[in-house]
């Protein structure tokens, strides 16, 4: 796989102040919450600060950001992204897939057939596998899907997407989950019987 070394990896998004102190809440991509903590110093905002992991919960981390001090300061930050360089990542060991969970974010979702499906807005391992979650590229909620080898058969890092069969009714909106099912019209016994009888019959008759 040709990465380049200085390509900027996500591992997280700020999304807000933690208590007064100047903490903040982070939404991690990286496959371990606390391992957003593990790379060195981050880039947030074109500035480079270390970085200290206090906390973990519910999806989010709690961390310390050098020079971030009290509860205004932490506000400014909301929404901002902490960065590295690929070359912060180190290198993936041979028996590994090629990729970090971090590479994952940001690349676009595509059907076996070329159909565009969304863009994966985050990588979770919840402790029954990973899970990607997927921005839809119509619009509405986002959407998880396990990260297994039936659903996305193929990645492509340096190519900007991956390919994924999900399970179907994954990326149904909430209006098209609500319209009715059209169902199987079930024929009773008789009717069964009255049709089999038929096709006797013809098969009698061209005899």
């Amino acid at each position: 796989m040709n990465v380049e070394a200085d390509m900027t990896i996500v591992l997280g998004v700020i999304a807000g102040a933690h208590g007064v102190s100047g903490r903040l809440r982070v939404k991690p991509f990286t496959g371990e919450p606390e391992a957003i903590g593990d790379y060195g110093p981050v880039m947030v905002r074109g500035v480079s600060r270390e970085i200290k992991v206090t906390g973990a919960g519910k999806g989010l981390v709690t961390i310390e950001l050098e020079g971030i001090k009290g509860r205004d300061a932490a506000e400014a930050l909301k929404g901002a992204e902490l960065t590295v360089t690929r070359a912060d990542l180190g290198e993936v060991q041979p028996d590994d897939e090629g990729w970090f969970h971090a590479d994952l974010v940001g690349l676009a979702v595509e059907a076996p057939d070329g159909k565009v499906l969304g863009t994966v807005s985050g990588v979770f391992d919840f402790g029954a596998g990973d899970i990607l979650e997927i921005t839809p590229h119509g619009g509405g909620a986002d959407v998880m899907m396990a990260f297994t080898e039936e659903n996305v058969p193929s990645v492509d890092v340096a190519g900007g997407k991956l390919v994924a069969d999900p399970p179907v009714g994954t990326f149904e909106t909430e209006e098209e989950k609500a319209k009715p099912k059209r169902r199987k019209r079930r024929r009773s016994p008789k009717a069964r019987a009255r049709e089999n009888a038929r096709a006797q019959g013809d098969e009698s008759s061209n005899g």
